[in-house]
């Protein structure tokens, strides 16, 4: 057989197209390289837009707002003093962007004005906290990006 450019041309381009198909391939079904959406109810999340637009006015409005503090016992989330912590009620929600393995959410069941996250459901680095809740049947949103 006769080694010529067409011949040499050829096998490029057969090289070339079996290393991206590796690739390719090796993206696709790898789970080393799983990228996941940030949710999985996207469409869901993105109708609920506006109402979190309007709950993040309500809590701007508030004379004071929500503040967080980390302690050595975990994450301390302030809720306005002046409001009755008895009827305060909604949920917590803590995001991983990492890993949405690490993502949990929790009820919020006040005994004063603070809500404790133990340090024991929380890793080091960077979290996304969505605390969704109501008072007097007014609805607030209070989102922050935090590092652990």
């Amino acid at each position: 057989m006769k080694f010529n450019w067409g011949t040499g041309i050829a096998l490029a381009f057969v090289a070339f197209i079996s290393f991206i198909m590796y690739f390719i391939i090796t993206m696709s079904v790898d789970k080393k390289y799983n990228h996941d959406l940030v949710t999985e109810d996207y469409y869901g999340q993105e109708l609920e837009f506006q109402n979190d637009l309007n709950k993040e006015n309500n809590a701007k409005n508030l004379a004071q707002n929500i503040t967080y503090n980390i302690s050595a016992e975990g994450l301390i989330i302030n809720f306005p003093s002046d409001l009755d912590y008895t009827k305060v009620t909604g949920k917590v929600f803590l995001y991983r962007p990492s890993n949405k393995q690490f993502d949990f959410e929790t009820p919020i069941s006040l005994s004063n004005h603070n809500l404790l996250i133990p340090d024991k459901r929380l890793l080091d680095g960077r979290w996304n906290i969505k605390v969704d809740w109501k008072y007097n049947e007014n609805s607030y949103l209070y989102k922050k990006e935090i590092i652990y």
